[in-house]
């Protein structure tokens, strides 16, 4: 199943509610939500608090991407505010198996991120223990970058993987991707695609229209 998941760093945040009604009425159901502590990466963008609040407003499936240092010591606290998928970076976790059985234990879906430098290969040992493998395409912790080429291949390895354990777990490309590469990305092997500033930018209505004709 190919999935469109808004991220929300590039929304408004004046009109954060009313922007989320108009991705749910165009009928996305995911909606990703980038959290960032400004250690892993140099940004800090929004926490618990705020995934509490909209979580009383919807009932989208809340795709959180933690970039934060040691995710392990907050996988109750996400898991409590409303996250339904948490996502975490292989890169900045302590112990990768204890964070995904954390995350397991709070009854959530675990996912786990690799950045564009790190190598497929560390994916092996947690690959069929996640429900999703995020792809960033751009260096984590801004948005509005350009797709990283080279992360084109990095897709087709994970895509490789997956197929090769005969698993089911869901692809996720971020960071870049807009109406011009989205097929690309779904071809190198990407169900689950973060889009921002190419959501949000412009007529929100209007862009997810063109991304779910592009995904077809």
């Amino acid at each position: 199943m190919k999935v469109l998941s808004p991220s929300i760093l590039s929304a408004d945040f004046w009109r954060l509610g009313e922007q989320i009604r108009e991705i749910e009425d165009a009928g996305v159901k995911y909606l990703h939500i980038d959290v960032m502590d400004g250690i892993f990466v140099p940004s800090i963008s929004y926490g618990m608090p705020l995934i509490a609040s909209i979580r009383r407003h919807t009932n989208m499936f809340f795709d959180v991407h933690l970039m934060i240092d040691e995710p392990e010591r907050y996988i109750e606290e996400f898991a409590k505010s409303g996250a339904d998928m948490i996502n975490f970076h292989i890169e900045a976790a302590r112990d990768v198996q204890r964070t995904i059985d954390k995350i397991r234990m709070t009854g959530k879906k675990a996912g786990i991120t690799i950045k564009p430098d790190t190598p497929v290969s560390e994916l092996e040992p947690y690959i069929d223990k996640v429900d999703m493998v995020l792809v960033m395409t751009v260096e984590p912790g801004f948005s509005g970058q350009r797709l990283i080429p080279e992360c084109f291949d990095k897709l087709r390895e994970v895509s490789r993987m997956v197929k090769d354990r005969g698993l089911s777990t869901d692809i996720e490309a971020d960071g870049g991707i807009n109406l011009d590469n989205v097929e690309s990305v779904i071809a190198a092997g990407a169900n689950v695609i973060v889009a921002g500033s190419s959501v949000f930018k412009g007529d929100i209505t209007v862009r997810i229209k063109e991304f779910i004709s592009k995904m077809q």
